[in-house]
């Protein structure tokens, strides 16, 4: 039997039987040649157009930057803007012009960007998150700070895992004085960042103990002090700590804890009477108080000879004191005492030497120390500064108001 001329036959029988079939798989032969030839032609195409798109974009991106560093913000958004128009699937493009409007100002054009990135459907999560946060951002520099607090939250619903985004909330709440929202993300923070939050957990508690203590709720108080002494023994802690002993402790424990907190930080001294001569005057504690204030106050002043005492800080507010209580001759005893050991240093000392002269009538002597003073006059005109940022303020702060770090309040004498 001839094999092949049975197969033939059969083929043959086959191809008049399904003609349909025969053409529709011929027809599919053609178009996925023709197919594959395009496709090749459209891959070097868009190779080409590809390359001249980033070639075009790398020369906006340029022009953009150089307009920034030459201080043309408005020509460097026109550039960007441009790059948009040219690609409108670059995103990268519509942050950077987003950031630039909310830098010059444009804070309605800044949301409005980044209100459209959220609502682009199929939009990768990751950049949906970023749009969010810097929707956020924008609320945040423009003052709408219910929207800002709600933005930044929807961020953290997604992902918590944001440092930034608590840091700004920390912010947002002690700005406002709302110290249990405060303390709540600051304690997030501390999880989430990779900075002890102790000290400052410590004095937001204190920020809401001293609320506390104005309004006479002082057994809430010491509790939420309690609860200060247990993240970290800061300084305003402490201080807190001698006025609530002044109206419930003994002398003897709350002169002690003056003692310490003055060897410690002797720089605080101004500061720490400032502090405990503040007490509002409408409580029925007050008289107690400020008769238990002056005792302590008396107990200071008479410690004039002790090594602790001897720094420059300490012998101002000593000065500063006496000059309180108008008690001049004291205050003039006390640099004539200074004096035999050590000379006047700085301009704050001698700022003062010169004035209690004049009040004491030694007009001589004072304009002979004026005009050696004059000489090496370095003017300040505030009382307080910022050791981080160099804020200056006549207030104190215990955290600043320009960069928001916890004490980092300095002192000098205002001349």
């Amino acid at each position: 039997m001839d094999w092949s001329i049975e197969y033939g036959k059969m083929a043959f029988t086959w191809l008049r039987a399904y003609p349909l079939s025969i053409s529709v798989i011929l027809i599919t032969v053609v178009l996925l040649y023709y197919y594959l030839m395009e496709r090749g032609r459209g891959i070097k195409l868009s190779q080409k157009f590809r390359s001249s798109l980033y070639e075009s974009q790398s020369k906006i991106f340029l022009n953009a930057s150089q307009y920034l560093i030459m201080g043309e913000r408005d020509l460097a958004i026109r550039e960007l803007q441009n790059a948009v128009e040219l690609n409108r699937e670059s995103l990268d493009t519509y942050f950077a012009l987003g950031r630039l409007f909310r830098s010059n100002g444009e804070i309605e054009k800044a949301i409005g960007i980044h209100k459209n990135l959220i609502a682009r459907e199929g939009l990768n999560e990751s950049v949906r998150l970023n749009a969010l946060r810097e929707l956020a951002i924008d609320y945040d520099k423009t003052g709408f700070i219910d929207k800002a607090i709600e933005t930044y939250k929807d961020v953290l619903k997604i992902n918590r895992d944001q440092p930034d985004v608590v840091k700004s909330l920390c912010r947002i709440y002690e700005d406002l004085g709302d110290w249990d929202q405060a303390f709540n993300y600051r304690q997030m923070l501390s999880k989430v960042g990779t900075e002890t939050q102790s000290e400052t957990l410590s004095h937001i508690l204190v920020e809401k103990a001293n609320k506390l203590f104005s309004s006479g709720k002082f057994q809430e108080c010491v509790e939420c002090l309690d609860d200060a002494f247990r993240y970290a023994p800061s300084v305003s802690a402490r201080m807190l700590q001698i006025k609530c002993n002044l109206l419930f402790g003994d002398q003897n424990s709350t002169q002690m804890l003056l003692q310490e907190l003055l060897k410690q930080h002797p720089m605080f001294a101004s500061f720490i009477f400032e502090k405990l001569a503040d007490f509002p005057a409408a409580l029925p504690e007050a008289k107690l108080y400020l008769k238990k204030y002056e005792d302590l106050k008396n107990y200071f002043l008479g410690l004039a000879q002790e090594e602790w005492v001897q720094s420059q800080a300490v012998f101002l507010a000593r000065i500063r004191l006496q000059k309180i209580d108008r008690n001049f001759p004291a205050a003039y005893e006390s640099f004539l005492k200074w004096l035999e050991h050590k000379e006047l240093q700085g301009e704050a000392m001698k700022l003062e030497y010169i004035k209690l002269l004049m009040e004491m009538g030694e007009e001589k002597k004072a304009l002979s120390e004026t005009k050696q003073f004059l000489n090496s006059l370095q003017a300040s005109s505030t009382r307080h500064y910022c050791s981080e940022c160099g804020f200056n303020s006549d207030d104190i702060f215990w955290r600043c108001p320009q960069c928001h770090q916890w004490e980092t309040i300095q002192f000098r004498w205002k001349v």
